[in-house]
């Protein structure tokens, strides 16, 4: 390869470390046309709400339970991104019989306002006469004339089935074409349309109940069979109301009915406390690796710390292009994989002296100790990136933030080795400097 194809690739990785240092802190210079796109602080760094919800599923067959748990998961990660909550941590946490879900949110510290987000979520769901139906209502009627009250306890006649909010594809307000009240139009997805033309096809001539978290709305006469997977809900609403309960179920309606159990606040001083440290700690760990670096490895070790300063700066503006949450876990993942890359440097180096004590020209030395680092350094970080994988698909929230960082800081590490630290090196053959053996052994 030529020396000006060499410069070229050097002047290429410099402009790019520049521009993304810039991206990574745009204060600095303030250049124009660059996004100022800020990163994604967890709860642990920036402070949030953590909510944890019991979740009834005694109305959930036992097979359909785990489906309806990630169902549910979904919902409500679809809901408070609807009100504006960027990378809400929403999780199942299955336990003894118990089902909860695990609900945190960063940046949200009025632990009301969060509970409101969710809280609003309506749980819509079909109910059906009982089979002594008949018997219940004869009951009822017959309480409400003993008391003269409404207020009495009376049991309800209709019974929960199958079908719930989880098949709803689309809500829409809408008006009756006879009546012209206002009402809310539903569409279901293709599973909800056939259980719900079962559904009608057994209860006509008899009410098809509509509830919204636990209270009926309406309850309309089942005419015939309705298998094309729609339905609507009437009632005394008004226009506002319909919309708002449009878009409501459409930001997600519960596929199970959900209870408010523990709530904490993690305060934004701690959040912050959490931050302080961990860059303390971090920018203490890297300055020591440099110097090691430099004082041990002299020239390769000041362009490996070059590299590495690159290496930061770039796998930082992946974190925020690829909106990584960030948390202690994750620095932490990014952290060790920065040891990774030293790591690698370290091998090619090691080679590197050692081919130069064997006699051979400055040159084929560097190309020797690549050649016979690479499969250490490609088996290392493999192995580590599979670790990765492993963690990410099968961890937690936490686990797999630090499995994510760590895979994306190998992947730029091996690089930032193999690549910028090599181009680097090849600056300074057939130069003086080259025949000064104590730079490089």
């Amino acid at each position: 390869m030529s020396k000006r194809r060499i410069y070229i690739t050097v002047l290429v990785i410099f402009i790019l470390a520049f521009l993304a240092g810039n991206l990574d802190y745009p204060q600095f210079l303030n250049l124009p046309y660059l996004p100022n796109i800020p990163f994604k602080l967890g709860l642990d760094l920036q402070g949030g709400t953590h909510l944890v919800y019991e979740a009834d599923l005694s109305g959930i067959d036992q097979k359909d339970q785990g489906v309806s748990m990630q169902g549910l998961r979904d919902v409500i990660e679809r809901r408070v991104n609807y009100f504006g909550v960027s990378e809400p941590l929403v999780q199942v946490q299955d336990n003894a019989g118990s089902h909860r879900l695990i609900v945190e949110l960063a940046g949200v510290t009025d632990s009301a306002q969060a509970i409101k987000m969710i809280g609003q979520t309506p749980f819509l769901e079909f109910r059906e006469y009982k089979e002594n139906y008949q018997e219940i209502t004869a009951k009822n009627d017959e309480a409400l004339k003993t008391t003269g009250t409404v207020e009495v306890q009376l049991e309800d006649p209709f019974q929960p089935t199958l079908f719930t909010g989880k098949y709803l594809e689309k809500a829409e307000p809408g008006f009756d074409e006879t009546t012209y009240r206002p009402l809310v139009l539903l569409q279901f997805n293709s599973e909800g349309a056939d259980i719900f033309a079962e559904l009608t096809a057994k209860n006509i001539g008899k009410p098809l109940a509509i509830y919204i978290d636990g209270l009926p709305i309406s309850a309309p006469i089942v005419q015939e069979k309705i298998s094309q997977g729609k339905a609507q809900i009437s009632g005394n609403f008004t226009i506002e109301e319909t919309k708002s309960l449009a878009r409501n179920l459409n930001a997600g309606a519960l596929p199970v009915p959900i209870t408010l159990i523990s709530q904490q606040n993690v305060g934004p001083t701690l959040g912050k406390i959490s931050l302080e440290e961990s860059l303390k700690a971090g920018i203490f760990g890297f300055f020591l690796i440099l110097l090691f670096m430099i004082v041990f490895y002299r020239i390769p070790g000041f362009l490996a710390s070059l590299s590495l300063l690159i290496y930061v700066a770039l796998v930082l503006v992946l974190f925020k292009f690829m909106s990584v949450t960030l948390t202690l876990a994750g620095m932490a993942g990014f952290i060790l994989s920065m040891g990774m890359a030293v790591d690698a440097n370290v091998l090619i180096f090691s080679r590197f002296r050692e081919e130069l004590k064997a006699g051979r020209t400055y040159l084929a030395a560097l190309e020797e100790g690549l050649r016979r680092a690479w499969p250490a350094i490609r088996d290392g970080n493999l192995t580590t990136i599979l670790v990765g994988l492993i963690l990410f698909g099968l961890g937690s929230s936490f686990v797999k933030g630090f499995a994510f960082t760590l895979i994306i800081g190998n992947l730029v590490g091996m690089f930032t080795a193999i690549i910028i630290t090599n181009y680097f090196l090849k600056c300074f053959v057939n130069t003086k400097l080259e025949q000064v053996k104590f730079l490089w052994s």
